[in-house]
């Protein structure tokens, strides 16, 4: 798969999140690299503070960032189906962190 097309998965993705939820997103960015360059398999990776542990003393931060590891989600998919369902999993999973949705939860919720 190519990376543009790749890139258009993540953003097809994206544009399936709820409206009210994509506009609660703050100070937030969605990335696509090659590779996690310490962890290879890792398909995808939320660096920030989650918004349910902002306080009042946030601010001036650079945004947060959301990365979708595109060959490690291709190595991890056997077909072109499987990597839409993965990227838009990927998608959601990192986002949910954004809203301070931890692992645990995220398991429970089928979203793991």
């Amino acid at each position: 798969m190519s990376a543009r097309r790749f890139d258009e998965l993540v953003s097809d993705a994206l544009d399936t999140i709820p409206a009210e939820l994509t506009a609660r997103m703050d100070n937030v960015v969605v990335l696509v690299e090659k590779r996690h360059p310490e962890e290879p398999e890792l398909l995808g990776l939320y660096e920030g503070v989650a918004l349910t542990e902002r306080t009042h003393e946030y601010g001036g931060h650079l945004p947060d960032r959301i990365t979708v590891y595109r060959d490690a989600v291709l190595e991890f998919c056997s077909d072109s189906d499987e990597v839409v369902d993965e990227v838009a999993i990927t998608v959601v999973h990192e986002i949910a962190h954004h809203f301070g949705i931890d692992e645990e939860r995220l398991h429970e919720l089928g979203w793991g």
